[in-house]
């Protein structure tokens, strides 16, 4: 029987290092939004710094694992088959749980998730095992450790509030001393920031980063605890004249600096905090397999009570083997770059294009605001306004849009990093378990708002965001505690079947996250394609609508036929299909005109009618896409409906038009492509053949109705399709009747 808890560590061995995978990629986030966003330094510059950090930390958190262990539970009261299952089940709905978040690029906290999967396995069990025993339900609270469960719950909310008032507060304060023209401002007062923002992140790395690790004893560490004002005090003298000698004799931006240290200091404090949230199971895992071998009992009667000794420890090949893993994942995965994106996107400054949609308490926050400040600036003299708004001007960017541009300036980069580290630092000495993730997040949010990065134009966006980052937070614990609950269940009776059946839905669930993920990566670059920043002539202008054109061409021929062959064949999974490709050809159109300012802010001073141009030529492909959006929808809706089929007529009436349709957006795409334009003279004086058959095809179907025809439904739904296909077709028709004249006016 031992052999297969054999296998289970092997097993968790292997769970460990995916679930490293999937960690990383949702808390890279916590200590690589600062340095990516600002661009203080090269992306290479800021892995390597994060990547040492990571290292770093890995190897000397060996302190942190009694979490897993015994704080939430009660080793005493279960056997090792007991906890052998809560570990499995926590891998599991772990992994499952990042690796969705992950897959739509919101973060959320590690150490929430592990506390709520540890509780609500062993919950499970707990229960399981007081019922088996005929015993009250409550004696629950001799299994697990509940008041540890209540005061993350507590930290929560405390932590998202404080961080996002002291983001905004310190931010609103160093922006009103450095403006946004901060160079000359840091030769007077960057020493002074260079000492505060230093010490308070080394101060940091001693409290927080260093907490419980190898190379420092319990003594040791309780000096640094007991003099902690003396530490800063000194920090403050030797940074501050650090910085002006780096400022002054070096001619170094201090700011930099402050980037790199913090960078360095989250990613030491990660690695060395929070790796218990990935390995720390599969550690208690082995602790509790050297505990039980060679014990002579078995499993289900040997009880782990041992579990809880302090004097277990991490063995180093672990944290070591652990290290790499995250710094290769760190470099790797592709997952990690979308959360930082979230991340980076939620509080850059200025504008650009929005994830989320706005709500309606988004909206209605920012109309609160928008009165709010009515009512402040009624009151506030008006010189005094003035000279606060000059503090806030922004520098002059310029009007392209380039991935090149950072999102938001080092001042905003240098606060961030400061204020997580001394919240966490305080949360820290003051014995609260303050998540990395939720303090960098909402300190983030804070400084941008504090930064009036959240305008008119954007707040109402920024702000549905944020809530949903935050629901997600709070959707984390509930759906740890169930999921680890129903996994420590199925484990629990199922055993072994259910133990290889687990694995096996993790193993196929985590492929179709991969290919999922993989396609939404190529879906956003090929709109990111889209953007074009090196239109200047109208040469230019042209070229580039044609491709677009042509591709829309392309697209909307499969689209159709797609269509037409899904609704004879009444195949609703496909037509769910086409209605995805027809949302994601809207999306590339609504980038295009998203991008409109930008596109005729870089066109040539003589260019009102090639813009005015381009905006009609977006406008006729917005009618094309939604007359292809009105077509999928109602057949879509028609057999969703259950509704009867159209009839062997009147698909094969549709065909002939399909078939006509798809010769002429043939024709169109080859010339476009090409910008070979001289057949679409030909096309047009062709036009009315394809009219004219979708006319006939109406007097049919009238003939029908006052004949044959029972289906009202069947009706409704022909004459639609018919009626939208004429609109598409004049829409072409329009698009070519304008780039024709276009192009005689330019040739």
């Amino acid at each position: 029987m031992e052999q297969i808890y054999v296998i289970m560590l092997i097993v968790l061995g292997v769970l460990a290092v995916i679930d490293l995978i999937v960690g990383v990629s949702n808390d890279a986030v916590n200590f690589l939004n600062s340095s990516i966003g600002s661009k203080a330094v090269s992306f290479k510059t800021t892995m390597i710094v994060a990547s040492f950090g990571v290292l770093v930390g890995a190897l000397f958190s060996s302190g942190m694992m009694e979490i897993a262990r015994s704080g939430i539970f009660i080793p005493s009261m279960f056997s090792f088959n007991d906890v052998m299952i809560i570990f499995l089940a926590v891998m599991i709905t772990d992994i499952l749980l990042l690796d969705v978040f992950n897959s739509i690029g919101l973060p959320t906290s590690t150490t929430v998730s592990i506390i709520f999967e540890l509780l609500g396995a062993a919950v499970c069990l707990a229960l399981y095992k007081i019922y088996m025993s005929d015993d009250s339900f409550d004696t629950l609270g001799n299994y697990i450790n509940t008041k540890k469960a209540s005061t993350i719950v507590y930290s929560i909310l405390l932590s998202v509030i404080l961080s996002f008032s002291l983001g905004s507060f310190v931010q609103y304060i160093s922006r009103l001393i450095f403006t946004f023209h901060y160079e000359k401002k840091l030769k007077y007062f960057g020493a002074i920031f260079g000492g505060v923002a230093i010490s308070a992140i080394t101060f940091f790395i001693l409290i927080k980063g260093l907490k419980g690790v190898s190379f420092i004893s319990k003594e040791q560490f309780a000096w640094i605890d007991a003099n902690q004002f003396l530490i800063l005090g000194a920090n403050f003298i030797v940074f501050t004249l650090l910085s002006q000698l780096l400022i002054s004799y070096f001619k170094i931006n201090i700011l930099k600096v402050i980037i790199i240290i913090g960078t360095f200091a989250l990613a030491l404090a990660f690695a060395g905090n929070d790796l218990v949230n990935f390995i720390g199971v599969p550690i208690a895992a082995f602790n509790s397999y050297e505990i039980f071998n060679g014990s002579g009992v078995s499993g289900d009667d040997f009880m782990m009570g041992a579990l809880a000794n302090d004097d277990i420890v991490a063995p180093f090949y672990f944290l070591l083997l652990a290290g790499v893993v995250m710094v290769v994942t760190l470099w790797t995965s592709k997952k990690a770059k979308s959360v930082i994106e979230t991340g980076v996107n939620l509080s850059r400054q200025g504008e650009g294009d929005e994830k989320f949609t706005p709500n309606t308490t988004s909206r209605f926050i920012v109309r609160s605001g928008v009165y709010m400040g009515e009512g402040i600036n009624y009151f506030l003299p008006k010189k005094l306004q003035i000279k606060i708004d000059s503090r806030f001007e922004n520098i002059e960017k310029s009007t392209k849009r380039s991935d090149n541009e950072p999102a938001f300036d080092m001042v905003r980069a240098s606060v961030n990093l400061m204020v997580a580290s001394i919240l966490i630092a305080i949360g820290t000495s003051m014995k609260l378990p303050l998540s990395t993730t939720y303090v960098t997040f909402m300190v983030a949010m804070g400084t941008s708002f504090a930064d009036r990065a959240w305008d008119r134009e954007s707040a109402v966006y920024r702000i549905a965001g944020v809530f949903k980052v935050i629901n997600g937070w709070l959707f984390t614990a509930l759906i740890a505690f169930l999921m680890a609950f129903l996994m420590a269940f199925i484990l629990k009776v199922g055993e072994i079947y259910a133990f290889v059946g687990l694995l096996l839905f993790l193993g196929i669930m985590l492929y179709r996250s991969s290919r999922k993920h993989k396609q939404k990566v190529k879906d956003e670059a090929e709109i990111r394609s889209l953007r074009k920043e090196d239109i200047g002539t109208v040469t230019d202008m042209i070229t580039e609508s044609s491709a677009q054109i042509s591709k829309v061409f392309r697209k909307t021929s499969a689209l159709y036929s797609n269509l037409i062959d899904n609704l004879s064949l009444q195949d609703l999974a496909k037509l769910k299909e086409n209605k995805k490709d027809q949302k994601k050809l809207e999306k590339e159109i609504d980038e295009l005109k998203s991008n409109v300012f930008y596109f005729i802010k870089n066109l040539d001073d003589n260019s009102v009618e090639a813009s005015k141009f381009y905006i009609l030529i977006l406008g006729y492909l917005q009618d094309m896409v939604q007359s292809i959006d009105f077509i999928t929808a109602n057949s879509y809706s028609h057999v969703a409906n259950n509704h009867k089929q159209l009839k062997f007529n009147q698909i094969r009436d549709l065909k002939t038009i399909d078939k006509q349709l798809q010769h002429l957006l043939q024709l169109l795409e080859d010339s476009f492509k090409s910008e070979d334009f001289y057949r679409i003279d030909l096309i047009l004086n062709d036009k009315e053949i394809l009219l004219e058959t979708v006319s006939e095809l109406i007097s049919k179907q009238i003939k029908r109705i006052r004949t044959t025809e029972t289906s009202p439904k069947n009706s409704k739904l022909y004459f639609a399709l018919l009626l939208e296909t004429n609109d598409l077709v004049k829409s072409i028709m329009n698009l070519l009747e304008l780039f024709k004249e276009f192009n005689k006016l330019n040739k």
